[in-house]
């Protein structure tokens, strides 16, 4: 079955797209919540009819969202969590606490436009990416750190350690 998307469906489609879908999901979830209409002959036309005099709207809010990604791009987020002595986070950090940080910097960014690839269960440097736009994406890098100082300290002197010691041994056994 073929539908139009009235608005964004996450792993679907973006607003206006034509799409094929199961029938069951487009005659019992789309068409009833209002996020889609069949894609008839009829309504192809006027869907097209309407993009070209939306054009320059559209890309207006292309440029809008460039713009928004230009002042996103130099964004480090730090975020604090509770830990336990080794470093694991109970619990996990999720796109809505990266959410909460961009709205503490000034950024009003959807939770629902935040991906984070995997899941953040550890202290440590991570990256989430913002899609703004179909064709507009930035990725922000974050650090979780630990609530409690102690914990944070030793990973870092964990990793300060290791780092030295690769080198150290290649040396020795290249004597």
């Amino acid at each position: 079955m073929e539908v139009i998307l009235k608005e964004d469906v996450i792993n679907l489609g973006y607003k206006d797209d034509v799409v094929t879908v199961k029938d069951g999901y487009g005659r019992n979830f789309l068409i009833p919540q209002g996020k889609a209409i069949l894609a008839t002959e009829s309504a192809k036309k006027v869907l097209a009819e309407n993009l070209k005099q939306r054009a320059h709207k559209i890309a207006e809010i292309k440029k809008q969202a460039e713009e928004k990604a230009a002042k996103l791009e130099g964004t480090n987020l730090v975020i604090t969590a509770k830990t336990s002595s080794t470093g694991t986070i109970f619990g996990s950090v999720t796109n809505i606490q990266v959410a909460e940080e961009l709205a503490k910097k000034g950024f009003d960014i959807d939770r629902k436009t935040i991906f984070i690839k995997g899941s953040v269960k550890e202290i440590g440097y991570y990256n989430a990416q913002v899609r703004l736009h179909k064709e507009v994406s930035v990725d922000i890098p974050f650090e979780v750190k630990s609530e409690n100082e102690s914990v944070n300290v030793a990973k870092e002197t964990e990793n300060k350690e290791e780092a030295p010691a690769a080198p150290v041994q290649e040396e020795e056994s290249a004597e």
